[in-house]
């Protein structure tokens, strides 16, 4: 097959240019290299090579495939030397005046066909192809790091850019190897934009003192299933590129609550605790590896009270056959002897104010998140609201881990960690859909491939339910005021009459 474009000019020779560099020629491309930075273009070149000849070395290409790459990868010393691509794609620094100074020269120097993308992660494309004569050339063409390894890219279509330069990106993307997803020119595209709740609601939890960062990775790994928790990646990522566009995205929206940024974060910045690469951030690291605290011990109880559950608990005939199932003594009255344990598992509500609703005495109240199956977690999570007796959360705390299943138990919070994170997850995503940012499809796959998450996030939602979602995302604007939490207009339609997350109107 013949590849799409045939010579592809490489702008800035960073990881993300080199990347780009690199899946280019493998594709069929001739590639050339150029950067302002002297020497810079020659060791990306060199970088490749070598990388090129170790995959040799351990049997994965052959001589002649390796061979075939380098002598497609060429250097360009000056923007002239680009002016016969067919392709240019930029991946220098994030300044809007740099980048439309950049591709005013360019259009100057090479001919109508020649089409323009910027690698940008941040910045609008419109207003990039601004100042073009031609902006209808001009698109996004957004790779992620490592750009072998993360096979997703985003084909942005600006105000003016013609629908046939994004369906030739699109195809190029196929032959590099990479999935192609669309997305209309608003901030943070899909990716960035779809991956907001996850690190914003996790510092608001930090904030309120519901629970530390170790905890709260701890349990949004082993209850909702990702990979890595959010401090862990905020870690990984470093908080010199994370913050930033935290905040890039949150003023682009215009201050949308649900992009609020985190004081916290802005301290660590300012602080130079930026993650694995200082040596410390949300954890200390030594020699690479992380230094987590240890999980706290489960308390020793000598007797386990009675057990009492609430009749409006959600998952209540499920959590009843646990208790059965870790030897509780169960109480199957309307109301709680005076010396029981009482169980309340709401959705969305802090376990104060279920205590208040119910009339239950809030010394004895514990709760216990059950927006997940037990049997589909690695964890349970318990909550104490600010009058729960020591005893009664040893108690609880004991009990749930008798089989040997780790428990955390954190602070009152309206729906505890994974509901509210979750939530928001599911919220964004629907309101992306809601926007036309992007179809269901091509959100659920950018989100999978972008970031890892263990299911896109409609499915998400649809797996724990629309109404779910729904009612701890009202209970939690109920609880806290504040307009982060109220639904996307998608969730509340799609939830109310029974349909699919991913289902779009014809």
């Amino acid at each position: 097959m013949e590849v799409n474009y045939k010579n592809v000019g490489i702008v800035g020779t960073g990881a993300m240019g080199r990347g780009i560099a690199q899946i280019a020629a493998q594709a069929g491309s001739m590639v050339k290299l150029l950067d302002t930075q002297i020497g810079a273009a020659e060791k990306a070149r060199e970088a490749l090579c070598t990388q090129w000849g170790k995959l040799v070395e351990k049997g994965r290409i052959d001589a002649a495939t390796a061979a075939g790459h380098k002598d497609r990868l060429l250097l360009a010393t000056t923007l002239a030397d680009l002016a016969e691509c067919d392709l240019i794609v930029e991946a220098i620094v994030e300044r809007l005046d740099v980048k439309q100074a950049l591709f005013a020269e360019l259009e100057s120097l090479v001919p109508a066909h020649t089409v323009l993308a910027s690698n940008t992660s941040s910045l609008s494309i419109t207003a990039i192809a601004a100042p073009l004569k031609h902006p209808e050339r001009m698109a996004g063409f957004h790779f992620f790091n490592p750009v072998p390894l993360m096979k997703v890219v985003e084909v942005i279509a600006g105000l003016k850019t013609s629908p046939s330069v994004c369906a030739g990106l699109s195809q190029y993307a196929r032959q590099m190897g990479h999935t192609p997803v669309q997305a209309q020119d608003t901030p943070g595209f899909i990716v960035n934009h779809a991956g907001r709740a996850y690190g914003t609601e996790a510092l608001r939890i930090v904030s309120e003192g519901i629970a530390d960062f170790a905890a709260i990775d701890r349990i949004l790994r082993d209850q909702a299933g990702f990979k890595l928790g959010p401090f862990e990646l905020m870690d990984l990522t470093a908080l010199d590129v994370s913050h930033p566009v935290m905040e890039s995205i949150y003023h682009q929206y215009f201050e949308e609550a649900r992009y609020r940024p985190s004081v916290i974060t802005a301290q660590r910045l300012a602080g130079g605790m930026l993650g694995r690469k200082t040596g410390e951030g949300f954890y200390r690291y030594a020699d690479g590896a992380i230094q987590a605290p240890a999980e706290p011990a489960v308390p020793e109880v000598a007797e386990i009270p009675p057990v009492w559950v609430s009749p409006r608990a959600s998952r209540r005939s499920e959590l009843l056959q646990l208790l059965k199932n870790l030897g509780a003594k169960i109480e199957t009255g309307a109301s709680a002897s005076p010396q029981a344990l009482m169980l309340v598992a709401p959705l969305g509500f802090d376990i104060t104010t279920v205590a208040v609703v119910e009339r239950l005495d809030p010394a004895r109240t514990v709760g216990i998140d059950m927006l997940i199956d037990d049997a589909a977690t690695k964890r349970r999570v318990l909550a104490t609201n600010p009058a729960t007796r020591t005893d009664m959360r040893d108690a609880a705390h004991a009990l749930f881990a008798r089989d040997g299943k780790p428990v955390s138990v954190i602070r009152d919070s309206g729906g505890f960690v994974t509901q509210r994170v979750v939530a928001a997850i599911v919220n964004i995503a629907c309101d992306i859909c809601q926007q036309g940012i992007c179809s269901p499809k091509d959100l659920e796959t950018a989100v999978t491939l972008g970031l890892g998450y263990p299911m896109g996030p409609l499915a998400m939602g649809d797996r724990y339910g629309p109404t779910n979602v729904l009612e701890v995302l009202f209970n939690m604007q109920t609880v806290y005021g504040d307009q982060r939490y109220r639904p996307s207009p998608w969730l509340r339609r799609r939830g109310a009459i029974g349909l699919s997350l991913s289902h779009q109107e014809e």
